[in-house]
């Protein structure tokens, strides 16, 4: 008999698995145990509307263990410290788990598969928290990837080769054969991943964490949206995304088995248009893409890609305080940024398009600094992610891969009248302003009368606008992002 150890981080689930397969392929019996140690992801550590999503998909991923013979052992880290004592306690010769990407991971999990194998065990990773590894993909001359057309090209190939092999997802374990006799777990209140305010229980009714969630939020999407997905999905109010973003992160459904779901709808479907679904995939592309930007050039969890961006003029703390504190409570007197705001604080959510609106009137209009609202978004999304998360911010900035140009400044107001026209998606988060219709809608204070209920804009759109304009200029002429920000060695990801 021999056991292993399944090391359970943001891959929660049983289908399409590789470290499970591995372990159940070459073991006679596996241990599945959580080690909760944040403190080992630096100043990245999960927020606190991700901790609330975690313990609600370990309590799933429980479930779904005991459905077939098994149980999830918890434990509080240091995790090195963990995975020793459960093999010491269980006898098990052996840790499987699967890779991720973050800075502090990697270099955590690099010294803890020496120390595993220094004291005698077996240690092994796996790939599939992406679509391809952040190292397989490389430009011509063997670097990087910096821009994304190219890296999908790439990935697009990679990808449609593995659907051409028929490698299906594989599917989750009819049973999972344990120990008689498990080590002690800890109870999952121990953990204290909620709040003690319950805050959360309003913003978690909008979900269903954990694997059954996420297939079931898949096939949603499958039978309801995707055929209209690339025409609609920029209109906040039209149910037309997948929202599986959360399920993403924590692993809760492989990327892969999204990608294979989509190929195989529209292989099936001749009626359904190719550009839909390959739409689609592109979005899991920018996932991937975030992956492999941070990989790469792990500073940009904190610091511009663009090393231009060093210098920004942005706006001095004491200047921006007050506006910052508005912006996160949704009270800008911006309707559309408001209604995004409310969204994020009410549902641990926000759709895409309003998130770039969101972030373009913070770091623009209000030269606040972008690492603010990466922060902000870190502590108040379900689908907290450090790739996309930095991705979206740098390119919302102007200051990463990709970019958005430094003139490009969203309009907020007419942004809200091309994709919210009916003011559906205002009118359910702001219900002071019921009241107005036509253009007030999206911009109160052309009203007559605007409702005292709601707040005056903090700034005026233009004036902001023009004082964006003239710090971009300072820096315009300067180099672009380049090959002098600092990229990390060709480690592989442990």
């Amino acid at each position: 008999m021999s056991l292993a150890l399944v090391w359970f981080r943001r891959d929660l689930r049983l289908a399409d698995n590789a470290a499970l397969c591995a372990a159940l392929a070459h073991h006679t019996q596996v241990l599945p145990v959580f080690v909760w140690a944040p403190e080992e992801e630096a100043r990245w550590a999960p927020g606190a509307a991700s901790r609330v999503w975690l313990h609600h998909s370990l309590t799933a991923l429980d479930r779904a263990l005991r459905a077939r013979g098994s149980a999830l052992i918890l434990r509080r880290g240091p995790s090195l410290n963990s995975l020793l004592a459960l093999a010491r306690e269980s006898g098990a010769r052996a840790v499987y788990w699967n890779r991720l990407y973050e800075p502090a991971v990697v270099a955590r999990d690099t010294a803890l598969k020496s120390a595993l194998r220094a004291a005698g065990l077996a240690a092994e990773s796996h790939p599939g928290h992406a679509l391809a590894e952040p190292w397989e993909l490389k430009t011509s001359a063997g670097t990087p990837y910096r821009v994304f057309t190219p890296f999908w090209r790439a990935l697009d190939a990679h990808w449609r080769a593995r659907f051409a092999a028929g490698r299906a997802p594989r599917p989750a374990p009819r049973a999972i054969p344990s120990p008689n006799r498990s080590p002690e777990s800890l109870p999952l209140p121990a953990l204290e991943l909620l709040p003690r305010v319950r805050w959360d229980r309003a913003p978690i009714a909008h979900w269903q964490p954990g694997e059954t969630g996420a297939q079931a939020r898949l096939r949603e999407f499958l039978d309801r949206a995707l055929a209209h997905y690339r025409r609609e999905r920029d209109f906040p109010a039209v149910p037309a995304t997948s929202r599986l973003s959360p399920h993403l992160h924590f692993g809760e459904i492989s990327p892969w088995t999204v990608v294979w779901q989509v190929q195989t709808a529209q292989v099936a479907d001749p009626r359904l248009d190719s550009a839909e679904a390959e739409g689609f995939v592109r979005q899991l592309g920018w996932r991937d893409f975030a992956h492999h930007l941070l990989y790469h050039f792990p500073h940009t969890q904190d610091e511009p890609l663009d090393p231009a961006f060093a210098d920004f003029p942005w706006a001095r703390p004491a200047d921006y305080t007050a506006e910052l504190a508005a912006w996160q409570r949704g009270s800008t007197g911006i309707p559309i940024v408001d209604a995004g705001l409310r969204e994020l604080w009410a549902t641990g959510y926000l759709h895409n398009r309003v998130r770039m609106i969101v972030a373009s009137f913070l770091t623009k209009h209000l030269l606040v600094p972008w690492q603010e609202g990466a922060r902000w978004f870190w502590d108040t999304l379900f689908d907290a992610d450090l790739a996309n998360n930095t991705l979206g911010w740098q390119w919302v900035a102007g200051c990463g891969a990709d970019a958005a140009p430094y003139f490009r400044i969203f309009n907020p107001v007419l942004q809200s009248k091309k994709f919210d026209p009916e003011a559906r998606y205002l009118k359910r988060w702001l219900p002071e302003l019921q009241a107005l219709n036509g253009e007030a809608l999206h911009a109160p204070w052309l009203a007559p009368s605007p409702p005292g209920a709601y707040p005056p804009p903090i700034c005026d759109l233009a004036a902001r606008r023009e004082r964006a304009l003239a710090a971009y200029a300072r820096i315009k002429t300067q180099p672009r992002s380049g090959g002098s920000a600092r990229r990390r060695s060709d480690r592989r990801a442990e």
